[in-house]
């Protein structure tokens, strides 16, 4: 029995990749750990607060492995030779994203989701750019109410 050869160029289909997935996941990192914040004020330690902290910390490690496996599919499928001789800085950037994202599954400190944000928006602004698309910042409708990059896009 022979066994060709297979060679495929994306995980996806091409053209559709976007760090909206990420930074979504991002800001769902900033809003559980603020979440948790507001419980450990709590001075009581009931059954109840242990279990919606346990809830609370599931969910945060879940959402800052999300943005570390969206980020990673994005700079390795995504961004080719071409994208790297230009936006030299996207390897630092991914670097920093996935260090960030370990730090908040190790830390309750807001700052490190704040900073996660900030580098999430970071990496849309230079995916964004390689696709020649403007962008722009705005204030997200909904907890934890932070600016996100987006781009601009044509009206229909």
């Amino acid at each position: 029995m022979r066994i060709e050869s297979v060679f495929a160029h994306c995980d996806i289909p091409c053209k559709i990749y976007d760090p909206v997935s990420a930074q979504i996941a991002g800001l769902t990192v900033v809003r559980l750990l603020s979440l948790m914040a507001n419980l450990s004020a709590n001075e009581k330690t009931s059954l109840e607060n242990q279990h919606e902290m346990s809830r609370l910390t599931a969910q945060k490690e879940e959402h800052a492995s999300l943005v570390k496996s969206e980020i990673a599919t994005i700079w390795g499928d995504y961004f080719k030779k071409n994208h790297l001789e230009q936006y030299s800085e996207i390897h630092d950037v991914t670097h920093s994203i996935m260090a960030k994202a370990s730090t908040c599954k190790q830390s309750m400190a807001i700052d490190r989701g704040l900073e996660l944000v900030e580098l999430l928006n970071d990496f849309a602004e230079i995916f964004w750019s390689s696709k020649s698309i403007k962008c722009e910042r705005v204030v997200c409708p909904y907890p934890p109410e932070l600016s996100i990059v987006r781009p601009i896009l044509a009206k229909a």
